[in-house]
C-alpha cells in the first residue's frame, strides 16, 4: 500500500493529499512530527521534513512540489495541468508562489504562532508576528480574488496545481480561524468551490487533540 508520511496542518502535506484524492489515488496516512526526528523517518528524508510518499515498489518522493510532477508523469488520466506550455508554466508559476512568497509572509508565522509553539512548548505566540501575518494575508487575497475573477480556476480553465496549492495553505489557516473571509468576496467564493470537491474531504474531517478547528471550518456554506 502505498504511504504518505505528513502532518495534518502542514500545507505542502495537504497540497499532496489533494492531489492523491483527485487523481483516485489511495493512501495509508501516517502522521509524522518531522521536528521529533524519529530515527525510521530520518533514513526515508534525511531532512525531517514532510511530505514524504513512499509507493508500493518502494520508491520514495520528498517534497511536495516533487511528489506532485511524480505523480502527474507517473498518472496522466486525470490532470493536474493544463496542456498547453503557458498554461503549465503558470500553473508552477502559482503553486510556487504559495509554497514560496505565501507560505514566508502569511502560513509559516500564523501557523507557528498559533499552532506549532503550542505542540512543541515555545512558549506564548508572538502578538507583533501574528499582526504582521494578518496583515499579509489581506494582500495575498486580493491577489487570489483578482485570479479568481478573471478564470475560472486560478491558473485558467480547470483544476491544477495552483488550486490545491492555494487551498491548502488556506485551509490551514482556515482551520485555526485566521481568514477574514469578508475581505474579498472572490477569494472566498473560489475557496467554497474547491472545499466542495470530494478530494477535500478528508482535509475536512482532520482534527488535533486539544486543538480543535475553529466551528466553521467543515461547513460548505460559510
Amino acid at each position: 500500500m502505498r504511504k504518505l508520511y505528513s502532518f495534518p496542518l502542514s500545507a505542502p502535506c495537504r497540497k499532496v493529499r489533494l492531489a492523491l484524492a483527485e487523481k483516485r489515488l489511495t493512501c495509508d496516512l501516517i502522521e509524522e512530527r518531522g521536528w521529533e526526528r524519529r530515527p525510521d523517518f530520518l533514513m526515508l528524508n534525511p531532512a525531517a521534513e514532510t511530505p514524504v510518499l513512499v509507493e508500493p515498489d518502494g520508491l520514495v518522493a520528498v517534497d511536495s512540489a516533487a511528489i506532485l510532477e511524480h505523480l502527474e508523469e507517473a498518472w496522466p488520466e486525470i490532470p493536474l495541468l493544463p496542456l498547453d506550455p503557458a498554461g503549465r508554466a503558470e500553473a508552477r508559476r502559482l503553486a510556487a508562489w504559495f509554497d514560496g512568497k505565501f507560505a514566508r509572509e502569511v502560513t509559516a508565522p500564523l501557523t507557528h504562532e498559533r499552532l506549532f509553539k503550542r505542540l512543541k512548548g515555545e512558549g506564548p505566540p508572538n502578538s507583533e508576528r501574528l499582526r504582521i501575518g494578518s496583515a499579509n494575508l489581506r494582500h495575498h487575497l486580493d491577489y487570489v480574488g483578482w485570479l479568481a475573477d478573471r478564470r475560472r480556476y486560478l491558473a485558467g480553465e480547470a483544476l491544477s496545481f495552483a488550486d490545491l496549492a492555494g487551498a491548502a495553505h488556506l485551509s490551514c489557516l482556515d482551520y485555526l480561524g485566521a481568514v477574514p473571509w469578508s475581505h474579498n468576496e472572490a477569494a472566498k467564493l473560489w475557496y467554497m468551490r474547491i472545499k466542495s470537491r470530494p478530494s477535500f474531504r478528508s482535509l475536512l474531517a482532520d482534527a488535533l487533540p486539544g486543538i480543535p478547528p475553529q466551528p466553521r471550518y467543515a461547513d460548505l456554506d460559510f
